[in-house]
């Protein structure tokens, strides 16, 4: 795991913006309510990176912590019904673990879309790789830094 945080340190320090990664004690960030009781922010401000496959293309969603993906949304936008990848094909694809998506850094060019549920905080928390890293960024960096559409798949 430490080459994976060591990536994605690396491909922040050759960003011309400022980011930096938080480190937690392992297991106390499992999910995206203990992420967010760690950082004392409300659940909605943790990132989750979801990878999705349709048609065996690759896509991942950006969503806050507090909404779902709406697969028939997905589905409009990818022009084929999508299903969640594998832990096995997550790590293949993107380099990262499932829980531990960083939604830039990845191991390969994957379409990124970024739900627009996350336009209504300053700041989001986007995992850095591992389980128990946090990358604080606002939407409008996360977009030019992924090259990320900002889409509706959440809805309100």
């Amino acid at each position: 795991m430490e080459e994976v945080l060591q990536r994605v340190k690396d491909y922040i320090e050759a960003l011309p913006i400022e980011l930096k990664v938080i480190e937690f004690e392992e297991g106390s960030t499992k999910t995206a309510q203990m992420a967010a009781d760690q950082l004392g922010v409300t659940v909605g401000k943790i990132a989750k990176s979801i990878l999705f496959l349709a048609q065996g293309q690759p896509t991942l969603v950006v969503t806050s912590g507090d909404v779902k993906v709406h697969t028939n949304a997905l589905k409009k936008i990818l022009g084929a019904k999508p299903k969640m990848a594998k832990a096995e094909e997550c790590i293949e694809l993107t380099g990262f673990p499932p829980g531990g998506v960083c939604p830039f850094a990845l191991k390969a060019p994957i379409k990124i879309l970024i739900d627009k549920s996350m336009e209504r905080f300053d700041v989001v928390y986007a995992a850095a790789g591992t389980a128990n890293t946090a990358v604080p960024i606002t939407v409008e960096e996360l977009l030019i830094i992924t090259q990320g559409e900002l889409v509706d798949i959440c809805g309100e």
